[in-house]
């Protein structure tokens, strides 16, 4: 049998020093493959819901953090962003505000030293200029009408990471799209802990990340997506940094020269920020020696776990989060249940999950600038920690988004065993800003990965989803002409194997994408000044594009397979015309599935 180059050198990464840094504490071990998957397949979904049934428990004893000096604030509010590109006034701790980040941090810490117990943080507006770093046995719980403001200043999230990077600051190790590096502290973090909550009374209990507040009338966090229109010196994650190297032999000098063509492709486009970093992993440059912090623009995640077990998350609100809200990694048991995530910025995804096993997401509601829920599996060779499996989303409402239900890009390690039931996809801005699509899946040549067992009831789509098609750009010369597919907004079921092919140099990994089965989906229409309809087109199958690989091994490109579709009503798509889209798929089987009122039983192919 054939062998991949790539694949066998990312085994031989994996395990010596490109395995994530692994100074820094190592990644757990690749858990095993599941097990062929039982003929009622939700019975698998059940045993993950039962699996929460017994809390988690912590010593029966509350310790304010008014008792280590904490002092409330006072509020103002300024001018900065609501939203990426919508401004308006934002509130922010007034001038001379009391620093809590001391006592919330000598709270935990003495909790921690006790054995554990509750970390209360009272009703009132607190000013945050550090990370919340969450230690075993300690549960940190917000009282109703708690109000967390973190800084809005970088600065304060170089200074007490574990590992000292000279000007780029202390660092934290951390996932920065998947990709491991030493960065800005998350605004919450936990990393190897046990028995951990965070939790707040009701959605006055809130976290802020104040991702739109500009510091001192300059920049925010949310302008290092991009710098707006007139500003000066480039400062974000996609202009080209002359921190980074100008050839990725300074840190990775043993490369032959066509790694090094593949890696860094044609012009300087790569150093920027969030290009190098992948780079990186490309590489098998270890996270320790990935560096970033000052001088860089990668924005950290609101809150984020790694390789943490039991995990509970309940009851509050964020705000604002400079970057994706919650992404735990290689988390295992771990619960967020009844989470109110409101952040319209750019990456504002509501919850990734990534290499987590046994994972519940329940009763929560999901206002986002990007993705409500992506599921994640590590990216380019940073794939140690394994695939995530055995996810449960139910009773959930998504407003607003780029995707609802999503899993990848980024999924290098693969997903299997997910599943979704009783979601409402509310589309409540469905005039100014729509859901994109709704159930999503998306990886390219470069991510990779397999994607299987995916299950999907029970969905309520009232105001359906973008009724304007959002074309892809394929690679100049591609059997996909422009501007012909709309994958990434328009339709309710999306499948794209060739997600945004033009961001990645590297294309030697094709996905793996089956065993996907979708029912009772009810899609509703909307009126608009077009016509009134429920997207643009029902489904989008896009397979794996060979046309983009330059890898070794072309017999690794197979086509999407397994997918069933039954007992949906997907209303009336604007191009009702050409329902569905499909290239490189084996079979896609439609089954009492009403598309503009015609009821369709076919197989799809293409």
């Amino acid at each position: 049998m054939n062998k991949h180059p790539i694949d066998t050198r990312r085994r031989a990464l994996l395990r010596g020093a490109g395995a994530a840094g692994l100074a820094l504490g190592g990644g757990i071990a690749l858990p095993a493959r599941a097990g062929d998957q039982p003929s009622d397949p939700w019975k698998k979904a059940q045993a993950i819901a039962a699996s929460f049934k017994t809390p988690l428990a912590f010593r029966k004893q509350d310790f304010p953090i008014t008792a280590h000096g904490a002092r409330p604030c006072k509020v103002t509010s300024v001018k900065g962003y609501t939203g990426h590109h919508e401004t308006g006034m934002v509130a922010t701790p007034a001038a001379g505000a009391h620093d809590c980040y001391p006592a919330i941090r000598a709270a935990i810490a003495a909790r921690a030293r006790a054995g554990g117990g509750r970390v209360v943080i009272p009703a009132g507006a607190w000013l945050c200029k550090g990370p919340i770093v969450l230690r075993s046995n300690v549960h940190v719980h917000l009282k109703s009408g708690a109000h967390v403001f973190f800084s809005n200043d970088p600065d304060d999230f170089a200074r007490y990471g574990e590992v000292d990077c000279g000007p780029n600051g202390k660092l934290t190790l951390s996932r920065w799209q998947s990709n491991d590096c030493l960065n800005y502290s998350p605004l919450v973090y936990a990393h190897k802990q046990n028995n951990i909550a965070l939790t707040g009374e009701d959605w006055t209990s809130i976290l802020d990340g104040q991702g739109g507040v500009p510091l001192h009338g300059g920049d925010c966090w949310w302008d290092w997506k991009s710098k707006r229109g007139g500003a000066g010196e480039p400062r974000s994650q996609v202009a080209l940094n002359p921190a980074n190297p100008a050839s990725i032999l300074a840190v990775a000098p043993d490369l032959g020269a066509a790694q090094v063509k593949l890696i860094e492709g044609d012009g300087n486009r790569w150093r920027s920020d969030e290009i190098y970093l992948p780079s990186l992993s490309e590489a098998g440059v270890p996270a320790g020696k990935r560096v970033f912090g000052r001088g860089h623009y990668l924005r950290p995640c609101m809150i984020e776990f790694i390789d943490c077990s039991g995990v509970l998350l309940k009851g509050y609100q964020v705000n604002q989060a400079p970057f994706w809200q919650h992404h735990p990694v290689a988390c295992r048991d771990l619960e967020i249940r009844k989470v109110h995530m409101d952040s319209m910025g750019p990456n504002s995804d509501g919850f990734d999950p990534e290499a987590c096993d046994n994972v519940l997401v329940e009763d929560c509601t999901f206002n986002t600038g990007d993705d409500c829920i992506a599921i994640k599996a590590g990216k380019n060779l940073d794939t140690q920690y394994g695939p995530t499996r055995n996810v449960l989303i139910q009773n959930c409402i998504m407003n607003s988004g780029h995707g609802g239900v999503t899993l990848g890009s980024e999924m290098s390690g693969g997903i299997e065993h997910v599943y979704a039931q009783d979601i409402e996809f509310r589309n409540v801005n469905w005039a100014t800003s729509p859901l994109a699509t709704a159930i999503r899946m998306k990886a390219n040549m470069n991510r990779g990965g397999f994607l299987k067992h995916f299950y999907v009831r029970n969905v309520t789509m009232p105001n359906g989803v973008q009724t304007t098609p959002q074309f892809y750009n394929p690679l100049p010369g591609s059997p996909i002409a422009p501007k012909t597919v709309s994958s990434s907004a328009g339709a309710v079921i999306t499948i794209d194997c060739d997600y945004m092919p033009t961001a990645d140099n590297v294309r030697t990994r094709p996905p793996v994408v089956s065993d996907v089965h979708i029912s009772n989906v009810k899609v509703g229409n909307v009126k608009t000044a077009a016509g009134t309809f429920s997207c643009y087109q029902a489904i989008m199958l896009l397979g794996p594009v060979g046309f983009d690989y330059n890898g070794n091994d072309p017999s690794l490109i197979v086509p999407i397979t397994g997918i069933s579709i039954t007992d949906c009503d997907f209303g009336t798509p604007a191009n009702a015309g050409n329902p569905w889209f499909a290239y490189n798929v084996k079979s896609a089987t439609l089954t009492n599935v009403t598309i503009a009122g015609k009821v369709y039983n076919t197989t799809v192919t293409a």
